[in-house]
């Protein structure tokens, strides 16, 4: 008997019903380990998460020695896996840099190239790069980070930040995981209406 692959999870785990309300589109920018932590559980929720991201992340840098669970991995394979483990859920990785973020109405409009794509909800979840558009949503940043709330919110409603935007000198792949899996939450249980837990059992025998 094959293993289960990420895709039959996700197929499976989108049909529930316990915790998602209406569907809602995130934007998340940064595909790192916050960006991509935030996606699968939103897209694991039924919500779709786009995450805009060219692979360039300091990851490809990294060998991991300190991430729970995992003896030694580097951080190409971590980011591989990760990668592989979100799109199976059904999240969608856009190889694409953002140009602007315009906010009306309540609602994003996300400008990358010459593609445009509504959003209800903003993760901030790049490094350096992202703290221009941060910047330009009127993000308050204090002492070289965004300021974040304990669920990463920032003082604009709807937008989010994670990473190494918010810890420049003090990120680490499994908090920035952490942080990322946090805003997800927060962005859940506003939809919901109600407190999220995201847990699932071991299918029975």
């Amino acid at each position: 008997m094959r293993a289960p692959s990420y895709a039959d999870a996700g197929r499976r785990l989108r049909g529930r019903s316990d915790i998602l309300g209406v569907m809602t589109t995130v934007a998340i920018i940064g595909d790192g380990p916050a960006g991509l932590s935030a996606a699968l559980f939103l897209a694991k929720n039924g919500h779709e998460a786009v995450v805009y991201g060219q692979d360039k992340t300091a990851m490809h840098a990294a060998q991991l020695h300190n991430y729970l669970g995992i003896d030694d991995v580097s951080g190409t394979d971590f980011q591989t896996a990760a990668r592989a483990q979100v799109t199976g859920f059904g999240a969608e990785l856009r190889d694409e840099q953002v140009d602007a973020i315009t906010q009306q109405d309540g609602r994003f409009t996300v400008h990358a190239g010459d593609d445009t794509r509504d959003a209800d909800y903003v993760i901030l979840a790049g490094a350096k790069a992202t703290r221009r558009l941060a910047d330009e949503l009127g993000v308050d940043i204090a002492d070289d980070r965004v300021r974040v709330d304990t669920e990463n919110r920032t003082n604009v409603d709807r937008v989010y930040a994670a990473g190494r935007l918010v810890r420049a000198n003090r990120s680490q792949a499994i908090i920035s995981a952490g942080a990322g899996a946090v805003a997800a939450l927060d962005i859940l249980a506003r939809e919901a209406g109600k407190d999220v837990h995201d847990w699932d059992t071991p299918p029975k025998e």
